[in-house]
């Protein structure tokens, strides 16, 4: 199922409900139906959202370290970062604008 995120402030984000659930419960909000990021909220998600992939990037060069051997590639992942940035984008478009985010409708 997928999940579409509307602003006035930005063009329309559409993600799969797994990861709408998980970006969500990183900002302290869940999926249901219908939801609402309120302008006055998305200050917090954004630093919650940004400070959870700085932790993901950290872990997965620590990871990375101690698995590599000289001479070895590893290919990028598709880690949250990439995931997650049409989402934070629009955020911090909403953000700039005083627009709520909202979903299900």
């Amino acid at each position: 199922m997928m999940i579409t995120f509307q602003s006035t402030a930005s063009p329309d984000v559409v993600m799969l409900r797994d990861l709408a659930q998980y970006l969500l419960g990183l900002i302290g909000k869940r999926v249901g139906e219908r939801g609402v990021i309120m302008h006055d909220e998305l200050h917090g998600a954004i630093k919650r959202l940004e400070s959870a992939i700085t932790e993901e990037a950290a872990a997965e060069r620590a990871l990375e370290a101690l698995h590599s051997s000289p001479g070895s590639t590893r290919e990028p992942g598709n880690g949250l970062s990439q995931r997650a940035w049409p989402f934070l984008n629009m955020m911090r478009e909403a953000a700039v604008h005083n627009a709520d985010i909202i979903w299900g409708l």
